[in-house]
């Protein structure tokens, strides 16, 4: 099971706008410090997490932080809408869009995602897989 996810930012202020307009409304409460962000799921009293921390830090050897090539950290939405008001409220705190949200061929029939880079390049997913919400016209 993966216990944290962390990306590097040079810019913790322009971060902090970019992921506060996604996480809190994903369930994420934020602490802040001198270390950087951390995101993590309320834990219920007596159980263990089931998600991953998500953690927004400057790189420990002092460099310039760095997205990776092929990285990508995905976050669950609640249904199609959350993830269009997400990406739309995550471009308008600095993010950058990287495919809005949709439908793409090559996923499931209800596999449903926008793409965004935060202010440090780093990738994001937003995606819903919600059976409620309507389908891929050509399943």
């Amino acid at each position: 099971m993966i216990a944290y996810v962390t990306v590097g930012a040079d810019d913790i202020a322009r971060a902090r706008s970019f992921y506060n307009a996604i996480l809190p409304a994903l369930g994420y409460h934020l602490t802040e410090g001198l270390e950087g962000l951390s995101y993590a799921l309320p834990i219920p009293t007596g159980q263990k997490p089931i998600h991953p921390d998500f953690y927004v830090k400057p790189p420990f050897d002092g460099q310039t932080a760095s997205a990776g090539n092929g990285a990508m950290v995905a976050f669950e939405a609640q249904n199609q809408q959350q993830v269009r008001a997400l990406h739309a409220a995550a471009q308008a705190a600095g993010g950058q869009d990287e495919g809005q949200p949709g439908f793409r061929a090559s996923y499931g029939a209800n596999f449903y995602v926008g793409y965004l880079r935060d202010p440090q390049g780093n990738k994001i997913a937003l995606f819903s897989c919600n059976p409620n919400d309507p389908k891929r016209d050509d399943t």
